[in-house]
């Protein structure tokens, strides 16, 4: 709040719009869940702060939660040259989370949660954890992970103890809420700084672009059934149908095309 325009706004002269317009920054690489827990949080202070006799109109901040039971709205698309290039614009940290994305396909907060203790190096997966449904409860898979993948994470468990997290900030501590987000932010920004053309990168991504391509292109690309999919990237068949499905099409034709060569 205080880093945003809203903060300039007296309590009295706060109006619905200028409360939506804060939410709608608050979301830029946040998902809908968290966004709605940092509102509510906003909201009990603002309520307090009239019940404690100070002017306000709590019908300005009473506003309906954004939709936190799907999981995305519209996938976003980064090619391989899109993400490589956030990648070296990031910090060498925040690119690591990013390939941690891309080796997973699981979600930037499961990533800078885990520790050493959820690596399985003889099994090769990677315990990633999410709040899902309602009441939300924890829930956890094994992600298989590639040869590539493997040494990747053994080489950021390498010297910790188990309780320590894999992935670190630049400074050697974990990952707070968000701040991945503002570094690829960051990055975004330095590479459309220079970009032209197709080298920008579109509007909207976030880390989790990184996910939406892995998705995809575990789908698309290599052809790997949509259940296992589901189960790997901690989503399920039915968001699958709903928002990647106009990413297979294009490798569909291609298959297609193949098949009325012969």
């Amino acid at each position: 709040v205080w880093d945003d325009p809203i903060a300039s706004r007296k309590l009295e002269d706060m109006t619905r719009t200028d409360f939506r317009e804060w939410r709608k920054r608050l979301q830029e690489g946040r998902q809908n869940r968290s966004v709605n827990r940092q509102v509510r949080a906003v909201v009990a202070g603002l309520n307090r702060a009239v019940a404690e006799g100070h002017s306000g109109n709590p019908e300005a901040w009473n506003i309906d939660p954004l939709a936190d039971d799907v999981e995305i709205e519209e996938p976003l698309f980064l090619t391989p040259k899109h993400r490589a290039s956030i990648i070296d614009a990031a910090s060498p940290a925040c690119g690591d989370v990013l390939r941690a994305i891309e080796y997973t396909g699981g979600r930037p907060g499961e990533l800078a949660a885990t520790t050493t203790a959820d690596l399985d190096k003889k099994g090769a997966t990677l315990t990633l954890r999410h709040k899902k449904g309602r009441p939300p409860k924890v829930r956890a898979r094994g992600v298989v992970l590639s040869d590539d993948a493997l040494a990747f994470f053994k080489g950021h468990a390498k010297g910790k103890t188990p309780k320590v997290h894999l992935l670190l900030d630049p400074n050697g501590n974990p990952w707070s809420r968000h701040k991945w987000a503002d570094e690829v932010q960051a990055a975004i920004t330095a590479v459309n700084d220079n970009a032209r053309g197709e080298a920008r990168i579109p509007k909207g991504a976030s880390a989790y672009s990184f996910r939406h391509a892995r998705i995809s292109e575990l789908l698309q690309d290599y052809g790997i059934d949509p259940l296992t999919v589901a189960n790997q990237t901690g989503t399920s068949v039915r968001m699958i149908e709903q928002h990647y499905h106009r990413f297979i099409a294009p490798a569909l034709r291609k298959k297609l095309a193949q098949i009325d060569s012969k």
